[in-house]
């Protein structure tokens, strides 16, 4: 009698751990991944799809850049083999990225990188490495930011404190209000920060504007991440990396996620660095090493493909200036964009005082939703758009469109 009654308490905790997939909690789909389904869905022709993340030229398509085509195609014809190339990916790519990004530390030889899927890729290791080093550091991450800044931040078991970044009503940075939060700041903690073309706004910071804060960031004891996804897609390729150039100038110890997604458009295939500093050859040697291990764990190694074809590029000096000129055209139809979009209306002027594909329209949820409904636009509920994403003649519709919703 004793065996029997307790045979049901004994099911009981068996079955408690026998949870499998079908007991799963449901998940909040991606907003803009959602969006992007949407809009593929919606029959109408004349729908315009201002919300997925691509360049798109006159006439509406993402084209594979022109020299990005021959070097696939060199790829091709001389690659012998598809063996394993490690955690550390291309190499040669990473050198090729050094001058690039870093500009005048390309020689510091405390600064190391390596090849990662994607700028995403990239945070996500540097995050990681961030836990590892300090699991009480806090992330600093401006309001609003790229939607997957925060998810991955939780994933590795960090801490998030907000600090105000932009007032889409009137189109400008909080600056005040920015620095008042990071003076909030501890030692150990990490200053999550756009390196330029700031995605969702398209605001970014002025030169002075990046002294100060990376000034009150190192008055602070904290650490700067720079997320630097859209190089050359603002000012230019030596410009665009000013802030990041300027905090490996002030810090010890800097970490920066890039992505060759966006300039050199291979959006699908995964491009991406992370690079990190820190005050000593052999210290940067010990961090990388953790770098390798979580990357060994997540991917084992990155794709080969993409940034093969960018080495490529990179490598050779015919096919770097075609590159440089096909990626000063993609600059010069977003800035171009920008102009006709905030000649439209007084309203929309500060787009055109803005970098990068991105900006914020001064919309509520009901506003993009009726124009989602009446005019097929799609564009994220924040008001966050793609401006790059027309094609010409999908500009006059799309902010006479918008300058209605705006109304009087």
């Amino acid at each position: 009698m004793r065996e029997s009654a307790n045979r049901p308490a004994m099911l009981t905790q068996t079955h408690a751990k026998a949870k499998g997939l079908a007991d799963l909690p449901p998940v909040t789909s991606d907003s803009l991944l959602a969006l992007i389904a949407l809009a593929e869905a919606d029959p109408r022709n004349e729908k315009i799809d201002v919300g997925v993340g691509v360049f798109r030229d006159a006439v509406g398509n993402t084209p594979i850049l022109k020299v990005m085509k021959e070097a696939e195609q060199r790829l091709v014809d001389t690659q012998v083999t598809k063996a394993y190339l490690g955690s550390t990916g291309d190499k040669r790519f990473a050198e090729l990225l050094r001058p690039i990004l870093l500009g005048h530390h390309a020689g510091d030889d405390r600064i190391l990188g390596l090849q990662t899927p994607g700028g995403t890729g990239a945070i996500r290791l540097g995050l990681g490495l961030i836990a590892t080093a300090n699991a009480q550091a806090r992330v600093f991450v401006g309001s609003p930011t790229w939607p997957n800044h925060p998810p991955t931040i939780r994933a590795v078991g960090l801490e998030i404190v907000d600090y105000p970044y932009y007032e889409r009503g009137q189109g400008i940075i909080r600056f005040e209000d920015m620095i008042a939060a990071l003076e909030t700041g501890e030692p150990g903690d990490v200053a999550l920060l756009h390196g330029c073309c700031h995605n969702p706004t398209g605001a970014d910071l002025s030169e002075d504007q990046w002294r100060e804060v990376l000034r009150v960031i190192a008055d602070r004891g904290m650490t700067p991440m720079i997320d630097i996804a859209y190089q050359g897609f603002g000012r230019g390729l030596d410009e665009d990396a000013f802030g990041v150039r300027l905090a490996l100038d002030i810090f010890d110890e800097v970490i920066v996620a890039q992505s060759c997604d966006k300039n050199f458009s291979v959006y699908r295939d995964r491009v991406g660095s992370l690079w990190l500093k820190t005050g000593s050859r052999s210290a940067s040697e010990t961090a990388m090493a953790h770098v390798h291990q979580r990357a060994r764990e997540m991917w084992s190694m990155p794709p080969d493909h993409g940034a093969a074809a960018v080495h490529i590029i990179l490598d050779d000096a015919e096919l770097r200036a075609r590159w440089l000129v096909e990626l000063q055209a993609m600059r010069d139809r977003i800035n171009s964009v920008r102009q006709r979009i905030a000649a439209a209306d007084p309203r929309l002027a500060f787009i055109g005082r803005q970098y990068g594909m991105f900006s914020m329209l001064p919309l509520s949820k009901e506003q993009v939703l009726k124009l989602r409904e009446d005019h097929a636009i799609y564009m994220a509920e924040s008001g966050r758009f793609n401006v790059v994403g027309l094609g010409d003649d999908q500009i006059d519709r799309f902010t006479a469109a918008v300058i209605g919703a705006l109304g009087n």
